[in-house]
């Protein structure tokens, strides 16, 4: 550190000694209390979150045998190489993840955000009743939906295939229903079916930021002569951007780590053709199933620079889209 750089420091901490001598009594009590109640969320986040995450990549540099823990052995950055030069599976389940990714996060935003449009109307009927019906899929434990879409998407008894039948007249030719779960060209669709059943939450959030929206921009547009489509554009969806864009990013780092619905139709054996071959089901197959803690280890962080690159670009281009109300830029 040079002499400057101490220098400023040094004027930086006086002048926050300062601020603090000249609080009030009053504001001193409720800074100590704030950090009081903070102090438990702190010391969970170390232990739980910031102390296995240093232990993780320590792991990652590891051969690390759950079959054998005491032969654990420094091995440096030989499962990094492995991983990202002989580990031909690790760049197969990027690229199925990601394919999947770009196919279901935006038909499950735009679902979510047109319902929520839907339920925000005032001639609605019942629309209470709706918001609760859209809103219970979410309840359901996740193993439990699983099955119940797996009878869904059956393809000799399946509801979904009986209501395609009935309406193109295909039951009457004598055709098999479409095999949602054993196509590969079908598969990401069975699975977004399954996704957008639980888009409860992405609703709720939807809705509550349109009813935040100032009626007067409506009234003020449709004296202008702004149709039903330019105020959408126009004033909906900039008010209600940051949640688009929160909802962008949970759906984004969601999807990355994409692993039940395959895990429990498949047991994660990438089944039909390798297009369920995610990357949390490679890194679920090494970690626990070969119990290679140390690979499965490189293999998580891998995923978390993956993830952090992705967030950070999303945060970038958010301040070109993103508008919060009363920033000044």
């Amino acid at each position: 550190m040079s002499f400057m750089d101490a220098f400023q420091q040094s004027r930086s901490s006086a002048k926050r000694r300062e601020r603090w001598r000249d609080m009030s009594t009053l504001k001193k009590n409720e800074a100590k209390w704030g950090y009081i109640f903070i102090s438990l969320w702190i010391i969970g986040f170390l232990i739980f979150y910031l102390v296995p995450m240093i232990a993780s990549f320590g792991f990652s540099l590891m051969d690390f045998q759950l079959a054998t823990p005491d032969e654990i052995e420094f091995i440096g950055f030989e499962h990094w190489r492995r991983m990202l030069t002989n580990d031909e599976l690790v760049w197969e389940s990027l690229t199925v993840t990601f394919i999947f990714a770009f196919i279901s996060l935006p038909i499950g935003m735009i679902v979510a955000f047109f319902l929520a449009v839907l339920l925000n109307s005032e001639n609605l009927w019942g629309k209470n009743i709706f918001r609760t019906l859209f809103y219970m899929p979410s309840m359901v434990p996740g193993i439990a939906a699983i099955f119940v879409w797996q009878g869904v998407l059956n393809p000799q008894t399946g509801w979904l295939n009986r209501i395609i039948q009935n309406v193109t007249g295909l039951e009457v030719v004598g055709l098999q229903g479409l095999r949602w779960l054993d196509d590969p060209s079908l598969i990401y669709i069975a699975y977004t079916y399954i996704g957008i059943w639980g888009i409860g939450n992405a609703i709720l959030i939807n809705l509550a930021s349109l009813q935040n929206v100032p009626t007067d921009l409506y009234e003020a547009a449709k004296v202008d002569g702004a149709g039903y489509w330019r105020r959408m554009w126009h004033i909906t969806i900039p008010m209600i951007s940051p949640v688009i864009f929160y909802n962008l990013i949970l759906g984004t780092v969601g999807l990355m780590q994409y692993f039940l619905v395959p895990y429990v139709l498949n047991g994660g054996n990438g089944y039909p053709e390798g297009t369920t071959r995610f990357y949390m089901i490679h890194f679920f197959n090494n970690a626990f199933g070969y119990a290679d803690m140390g690979y499965g280890a490189a293999l998580a962080w891998l995923m978390f620079i993956i993830g952090l690159v992705i967030t950070i670009m999303l945060f970038g281009t958010a301040r070109y889209w993103v508008f919060y109300a009363g920033e000044e830029r």
